[in-house]
């Protein structure tokens, strides 16, 4: 454990400010949108082993859950957890003003974050990387999609050259990585000199119930662990954003699936100065059959609930009067 890093900017809107502690910080006005506070010393949470892995982080085990997942995920996942208003929040800060930039979108899944990068960038500048093929295979019916490059992969191993890309955005993706360490240092890797990093991703819950099942199901990091990554990758004017759905009202209790967005600009050209070691995790290993089983039908409940997560704070925010805390 340790502190958080000092002098670290959080960029947030002023909608989901009131939600921030006010205990121990400092606060002031960038602007009338969006405002900067410097983190809190909090503790961090250790990192979870690569050879205990939680359901979705295990590569095997997640390949079959989007096999299934993928059939109904932009119908069913993204409504209650990833909008179209919190895809064009959360890439603001990914700062996409030209469309002739080079854009990676790993961990692009069913290609709905990419649609929102296509707007800004020319989609022939863009590649979407997944390990699904089958939540490939949603981005590939997309018709704004057509001109992208799109391809299998690793976001822990990218198949592409140092020093390549102007932009590089991964959202919903970190929860599904055995290490983030590592896939935050290949972000930076593959980033030209000035280029930004935007990691779209999960904040840990607070509710007990919520921190259940989201420590058996995926990795629910820390705001601080976000920080604490990007700046040991070498990452630079490194900011985050909270974002949520807007009939939360700000509630962060039960933890989101897509509750922040994260940005860090590459100052140096060539490979992050960290040091890491060879991968830890076996994806080879032959799994029982048992514990497989155990183990899906232990992340498909978690899943359940967190479908039902939205729905229950939206029947609290359609039932408590507005101006009220739900």
């Amino acid at each position: 454990s340790g502190a958080a890093p000092t002098g670290v900017g959080f960029a947030r809107s002023n909608f989901y400010f009131r939600s921030l502690p006010r205990k121990s910080l400092f606060c002031y006005t960038k602007n009338q949108k969006t405002r900067m506070v410097v983190a809190p010393r909090c503790s961090i949470s250790s990192s979870r082993p690569a050879s205990q892995p939680r359901f979705i982080q295990h590569k095997k085990e997640a390949f079959w859950f989007y096999r299934f997942l993928s059939i109904v995920y932009d119908h069913i996942i993204n409504p209650g957890h990833w909008t179209e208003d919190m895809r064009d929040e959360a890439l603001e800060p990914a700062d996409l003003y030209s469309r002739n930039m080079v854009v990676v979108d790993v961990g692009g899944g069913t290609g709905f974050t990419t649609l929102g990068i296509v707007k800004h960038v020319d989609a022939k500048n863009v590649t979407i990387l997944d390990q699904s093929p089958h939540q490939l295979a949603k981005a590939k019916q997309k018709e704004p999609l057509k001109e992208c490059q799109i391809i299998e992969g690793d976001a822990e191993d990218l198949p592409f050259p140092t020093d390549y890309a102007d932009r590089y955005v991964s959202a919903g993706s970190i929860e599904y990585w055995p290490d983030p360490q590592r896939g935050i240092k290949e972000a930076y890797r593959v980033l030209k000199i000035g280029g930004k990093a935007c990691l779209i991703g999960p904040v840990h819950p607070t509710f007990w119930l919520s921190r259940f099942f989201a420590d058996v199901w995926m990795l629910f990091p820390k705001e601080e662990e976000y920080i604490e990554w990007f700046k040991k990758a070498g990452f630079k004017d490194v900011k985050l954003k909270r974002i949520g759905p807007k009939w939360y009202r700000g509630v962060r209790r039960h933890g989101l699936i897509m509750g922040c967005s994260v940005t860090g600009v590459k100052p140096f050209g060539g490979d992050s100065p960290l040091k890491m070691g060879p991968k830890a995790e076996d994806v080879q290993k032959p799994v029982h059959p048992l514990v497989f089983l155990s183990r899906f039908i232990l992340g498909t409940l978690a899943a359940a609930y967190f479908v039902l997560v939205p729905i229950y704070m939206w029947l609290k925010d359609q039932i408590v009067p507005k101006g009220q805390p739900i």
